[in-house]
């Protein structure tokens, strides 16, 4: 038996404009910002948002991550978060459904290249 045990993972995302990312997270996906963090003015922000059990770390800092990251979140509730969202008219991005043999997948990608795949359906075994 292992002592070895993982709690959450947060994923960084790395931005380029604060604007743009609170436009996305904040009022086009219904996050919430937790935090913001910056070691001295005019220096990179680093903040934390979260929707429910979903955190996720945005990071200006150029170490913080590559755009283009990808990341795969299981969900429940895929329509109703599509619906949500469409209603926004986000100016950027109009995302479908994807039927797909893992899941039914609403992907999205922020202003800086970096998608996130909410999934519902079946989970891995």
């Amino acid at each position: 038996m292992s002592n070895v045990q993982f709690e959450k993972v947060c994923p960084i995302f790395r931005i380029f404009d604060i604007e743009k990312a609170r436009e996305f997270y904040l009022d086009y996906l219904g996050f919430q910002c937790d935090w913001e963090h910056r070691f001295a003015e005019n220096m990179p922000l680093y903040m934390q948002v979260s929707r429910g059990n979903l955190v996720l770390h945005l990071s200006e800092h150029h170490g913080d991550g590559s755009p283009g990251a990808n990341i795969f979140v299981r969900m429940q509730g895929v329509d109703t978060l599509h619906k949500e969202i469409s209603s926004r008219k986000y100016r950027f991005l109009r995302p479908g459904i994807e039927n797909e043999p893992w899941g039914r997948v609403l992907a999205v990608i922020d202003p800086f290249g970096n998608r996130i795949q909410f999934c519902e359906g079946p989970h891995d075994e």
